[in-house]
């Protein structure tokens, strides 16, 4: 929540007016993902509306935009699809059809918002620090490239008055930072050009031209308990669609969350954000929404327009429900010209442009991460970009650390020492064995793991059959320098394990 101690009046002023802007630009992306849904208009605007009231007073990072996403809607329309196969077979059409095959997405959704509490509950959010730093490059440049391509479609059927628009809206985002601050440049493009196209009847391509909103004029959301709440069948058909749901809306929230995070200098908390992100799923579909996450594009939008507190997304969210219920006239005549170009400088300053500078510098495994992961975000989605980035990384990295070395020395009573180098692990264990001469080496034989870390399961299965080995061979093995956690590890999993009692105690395995 809001301490409102901690504000000042440029605080307020700058929260309040880049929330108006957000308010505006989410207009149009809450449409177009909508449409992508196969769902009313009036659905998305009701996401962006709740979901960002939410977020914007328990959210994990002030300042943060959620709403309806299209990573999310490309998921809701295969389950639209398969719902209104359903209902067709059992005799549905027409508005009757589309209501019942509502009230599953509406369940979907309230499912997606439970699992994503459970996250958080769990405390599972951190593990978004897995995610290496040039997939993180690459999701951002995906992103970027992503928002820029969403907006082609708003040119088909266009002239060059559209384009004139979005150049002109880009100009004045560019220079007018550069002049003053005092108000965000996205508000100013806003309002001066719509009012140039109402005043000049200039004939272009209008949100009102997207989707009439005048007919949700003074339509606030309101409960809708789905009839498919209690519906087994009905749960087992949108669980697959919900879990994917839940699982990008995470990624995509903890990663903005992420890039926030460095741009401001300050560490949000991704736990908190999956609650918040949860809670708002599962009030978004007991009021007519769908699902949704956090939106980069918005953020940044608010972020660069000097909106970094609590307020700046209330105030989004709540002008949001104001423009759809009561100014809607006001709002059908913004031109989507200007939007666009709103839109296409937030995916110039989202690019990770130093990035490239980077390059030379990096590893070819973190190009080849960086890379790869930038084009599935394209041409797939998020969610598989990112994990495909983090499983490749950490194979490269197991690559990397997949040897394990012994230094050879004998002691005065003539007891062979191997003193192990490396980590041992699934990547090394394999070659674990290589490091003994077991045929030649003399009757006692010590492994020395002082500067050697125990990782997993692999490591204490190969850890005993060495040792299994030695005693096949009638000679006597220790182990020297295990920790205590290894030393119980080695009690429950390698039966042929012994160590010396006096050992020091190093903290050289982990338990698990």
């Amino acid at each position: 929540m809001f301490d409102i101690k901690k504000y000042t009046s440029p605080n307020i002023k700058n929260d309040i007016l880049s929330g108006l802007v957000v308010a505006v630009a989410l207009v149009p992306e809450a449409i177009a993902f909508s449409f992508i849904a196969e769902v009313s208009p009036i659905v998305g605007l009701y996401t962006a509306f709740i979901l960002g009231l939410i977020t914007a007073l328990i959210g994990g990072k002030p300042g943060m935009i959620s709403g309806a996403t299209g990573s999310v809607a490309v998921v809701i329309i295969g389950l639209v699809i398969e719902a209104n196969n359903l209902l067709k077979v059992q005799g549905f059409s027409g508005d009757e059809l589309y209501f019942h095959m509502l009230n599953y997405v509406l369940l979907a959704t309230i499912i997606a918002g439970s699992i994503q509490v459970l996250f958080g509950v769990l405390k599972l959010g951190k593990f978004i620090r897995l995610v290496p730093q040039p997939a993180l490059y690459g999701f951002v440049n995906g992103l970027a490239i992503v928002i820029a391509m969403a907006q082609f479609k708003f040119f088909e059927g266009q002239n060059w008055i559209m384009y004139a628009i979005v150049l002109v809206t880009m100009f004045i985002m560019y220079i007018l930072p550069k002049l003053t601050k005092a108000v965000p440049s996205g508000l100013v493009a806003i309002v001066l050009i719509s009012l140039i196209v109402y005043f000049t009847d200039i004939n272009t391509l209008t949100v009102g031209n997207l989707a009439d909103l005048t007919e949700f004029q003074g339509q606030l959301p309101h409960l809708i308990i789905p009839d498919t709440l209690f519906s087994l069948d009905a749960i087992i058909m949108v669980l697959p669609y919900a879990i994917i749901m839940a699982l990008v809306g995470l990624i995509e929230s903890l990663l903005t969350l992420a890039v926030l995070d460095e741009m401001s200098g300050t560490r949000g908390s991704g736990n908190q954000e999956c609650i918040a992100l949860g809670c708002g799923n599962i009030a978004s579909g007991f009021f007519g929404g769908m699902a949704g996450c956090a939106m980069i594009g918005q953020s940044i939008i608010n972020y660069t327009s000097g909106g970094l507190g609590r307020l700046s997304s209330f105030t989004a969210a709540v002008g949001l429900i104001i423009l759809v219920v009561s100014l809607t006239d006001i709002l059908n005549a913004i031109p989507v010209g200007v939007l666009v170009g709103i839109m296409f400088m937030v995916s110039i300053g989202t690019f990770e442009w130093s990035s490239f500078s980077h390059l030379k510098h990096m590893p070819k495994a973190d190009v080849f991460v960086m890379v790869v992961v930038t084009i599935i975000t394209v041409v797939e989605d998020l969610a598989v970009a990112v994990i495909a980035g983090v499983i490749i990384s950490a194979l490269v990295f197991a690559w990397k650390h997949a040897r394990i070395w012994a230094k050879e020395y004998i002691e005065k009573d003539g007891t062979k020492v191997y003193e192990l180098e490396g980590p041992l692990f699934f990547g090394s264990a394999t070659t674990f064995s290589d490091n003994f001469d077991i045929e030649n080496d003399p009757k006692k034989v010590v492994i020395d793991f002082k500067s050697t870390r125990v990782l997993d399961f692999s490591g204490v299965e190969a850890i005993d059959a060495i040792v299994k080995k030695y005693e096949d061979a009638g000679k006597n093995l220790l182990l020297r320098h295990l920790s205590e956690d290894c030393k119980k590890i080695m009690k429950k999993a390698g039966p042929h394990c012994t160590y010396e009692e006096d050992d020091p105690t190093y903290k050289v395995a982990f338990n698990y």
